[in-house]
């Protein structure tokens, strides 16, 4: 049986420990919700007020020059770069992830012209299909849905596919998908691949280059710990480059933005892939926050993501095995990503009155309860204290309180 003091060991020889004090989280609050909304670095209110006060309030438009504004979204692009396994050169940061991905999937279907086949499977995260039905419609394209696991993907690939569209970590499992193993399989058919890495970067080893990907992108909100609605990146191999052509061609996508022309001609590269001006002060934000990664061993962090989901998993069960609580996420490890996820029927609830207690973790339809361990700031101890806390709700049935049951906006 795990102890409780066998997990405060476990914190005192966390190689990454010292990282928790670069994050401002409340006073005795447990946060499990990183895959959903990252923690605030301690040192972003300071850069943002710096940025709110002097780069804007006192350097008004000057501050597209004298405070290098016009040249962030490469900036933030190469720190990103470093946590996918990407050059500097093929990342771009901007807009949202949904807008990203209708960028990557469009000027995927243009790169790969006479195949009418979107595959996807159908646990993608919503925002992910919606994208892909729009993409679908415009080009006139068929979505091929199948099961969710790697078989089935495998399975489905053959030379009608245009584009293969995959999240990397499933956002209701946190199960992983093989991103080397069904990149390469996508190739042999012809198709290409690209890859939402929204529940990946800042949390589990990515080698998008290693894997040979196409495209991917992913958000700067959750383990990136950019802020709400923090802009998002996408990746496109340099391979494509010269070819590639998005379809939401805005000037900052414009090989000279400011001569004004009246024709649209791309610019080389990535930046091509920008489109409006860009929310600089989010942006900045993200900027910021990703110096937290700064001496960070991706390695080391992942064996950490790891051992807290491996942890969790044990105590859930040592602690719950007689409350009806299964396990949606993958045993081992090496194919689970940086959460956890419990099913109960009455899992809403249950995540409820662990929140009125200070855990946070959130809750997905029809009956998932979310735990997510972002290793820079979450504690084994915290792991402990959380099952502990499931347990004591489960046997007062705390959870059976009207206002634990009554279903909020957000969940």
């Amino acid at each position: 049986m795990v102890t409780r003091q066998d997990c405060i060991t476990l914190d005192q020889r966390d190689g990454l420990a010292a990282y928790r004090q670069k994050f401002t989280l409340p006073e005795g609050e447990i946060y499990l919700d990183g895959n959903s909304l990252g923690a605030m670095p301690s040192h972003l209110p300071a850069r943002i007020q710096e940025v709110v006060a002097n780069e804007w309030g006192r350097g008004l438009i000057r501050s597209w020059n004298d405070a290098g504004w016009i040249h962030v979204p490469k900036r933030v692009a190469a720190k990103v770069a470093r946590l996918i396994g990407a050059n500097a050169d093929e990342v771009m940061v901007a807009d949202s992830t949904s807008v990203n991905l209708y960028k990557a999937l469009a000027a995927a279907v243009r790169l790969n012209p006479g195949r009418k086949v979107i595959l996807t499977e159908l646990d993608n995260f919503p925002t992910d299909l919606y994208i892909a039905q729009g993409v679908a419609e415009l080009f006139g394209l068929e979505i091929r849905y199948v099961e969710s696991n790697p078989e089935a993907v495998l399975a489905a690939l053959d030379d009608s596919i245009c584009l293969t569209m995959l999240t990397h970590v499933n956002y209701r499992t946190g199960a992983i998908y093989p991103m080397q193993e069904i990149t390469a399989k996508a190739h042999q058919v012809g198709a290409l691949m690209v890859w939402d890495l929204a529940h990946s970067a800042g949390a589990v080893e990515v080698d998008l280059n290693g894997a040979n990907a196409d495209m991917a992108v992913g958000c700067g909100y959750k383990y990136l710990n950019g802020g709400p609605g923090a802009p998002s990146f996408i990746y496109v191999a340099q391979r494509h480059h010269q070819q590639m052509r998005q379809p939401l061609s805005g000037w900052h996508g414009h090989a000279r933005p400011f001569e004004f022309v009246l024709d649209y001609q791309p610019a080389a590269g990535m930046d091509r892939m920008q489109c409006g001006t860009p929310p600089l002060i989010s942006m900045l934000g993200l900027d910021a926050a990703l110096d937290v990664f700064g001496g960070v061993d991706m390695h080391a962090l992942r064996v950490k993501s790891m051992a807290l989901g491996d942890l969790f998993i044990k105590l859930v069960d040592e602690k719950l095995s007689e409350y009806d609580f299964g396990l949606a996420s993958p045993r081992d490890s090496a194919v689970r990503g940086s959460q956890v996820s419990l099913t109960h029927a009455q899992g809403y609830a249950i995540v409820q009155a662990l929140i009125a207690r200070g855990i946070t973790g959130d809750f997905r339809m029809p009956n998932i309860l979310r735990f997510g361990f972002t290793p820079l700031y979450v504690r084994y101890v915290d792991v402990y204290d959380t099952v502990q806390a499931i347990a004591e709700i489960m046997i007062g049935d705390e959870w059976n309180q009207a206002h634990f049951l009554a279903k909020k906006a957000v969940t």
